[in-house]
């Protein structure tokens, strides 16, 4: 045999032996009984475990219910810490207490006054009221001398008067005024034609010629009964 096969050989029968020994040895029993104790062994520690891990997170979730419900307010405070007195006398009947009513004066506010509306003037008043402003302010001023023209037998003619009467009329505005209509008596203050006094007797303007011999008119007729006697009257007194 070669080297080689001696160790073949020799690897063989260690194997044979190994096979022989083992036969030679008796078999393990089994035991089922030992196998289900610990698969309950097992299951109860894992339930253990489990317990161990939730426990705590309930406990902490119960008591934080009791701690809500704890939470008072100062009132509830107040009232449960009061005393509850009752004082009883011997002999004594318990009252009904009972309080006095009373009135509360509200000062009234006061009524206001109330504002008057600004009354608009109409334009009949306001034009009225114009005319008597500017009336006054021409007064103000000083008098209307007359600036126009004219001639005596117009201004007799627009006045009115008779023409037969314009004789009569002529004696006395001459002797006046001299046909000036804007003559005036510096101590009596008569103005006009006829030297009307006063002044502000005459309708319209007294230094207006028309407007002076048309009241004029009315002065001879009305107190002398006419303008030739009123000339008489004139030449008896040198003023009429």
């Amino acid at each position: 045999m070669t080297p080689d096969n001696d160790s073949i050989a020799a690897r063989s029968r260690g194997a044979a032996q190994n096979d022989a020994a083992t036969a030679s040895r008796p078999k393990a029993k089994s035991h089922p009984g030992r196998r289900a104790t610990s698969a309950v062994l097992a299951g109860l520690a894992v339930v253990g475990f489990s317990v161990a891990i939730v426990a705590p997170a309930g406990l902490a979730m119960s008591a934080s219910e009791p701690a809500q419900a704890a939470v008072t307010t100062a009132y509830s405070l107040a009232s449960r810490d009061a005393q509850n007195i009752t004082v009883s006398v011997h002999g004594a009947t318990p009252t009904a207490q009972t309080r006095e009513s009373f009135d509360v004066y509200v000062t009234p506010k006061p009524t206001p006054t109330p504002t008057p509306e600004p009354v608009v003037a109409s334009s009949d008043s306001s034009s009225s009221s114009s005319s008597s402003s500017s009336s006054s302010s021409s007064s103000d001023a000083g008098p209307m001398y007359y600036s126009g023209g004219g001639a005596p037998a117009e201004w007799m003619a627009a006045a009115g008067i008779a023409s037969s009467d314009w004789g009569y009329v002529d004696y006395i505005v001459s002797r006046e005024s001299g046909w000036n209509p804007n003559a005036t008596n510096s101590g009596s203050g008569a103005c006009g034609l006829v030297q009307a006094l006063p002044c502000s007797k005459v309708p319209g303007n007294g230094y207006d010629p028309v407007d002076n011999l048309r009241w004029g008119n009315g002065y001879a007729v009305g107190r002398y009964g006419s303008w030739g006697a009123a000339v008489a009257f004139w030449s008896a007194n040198n003023w009429w």
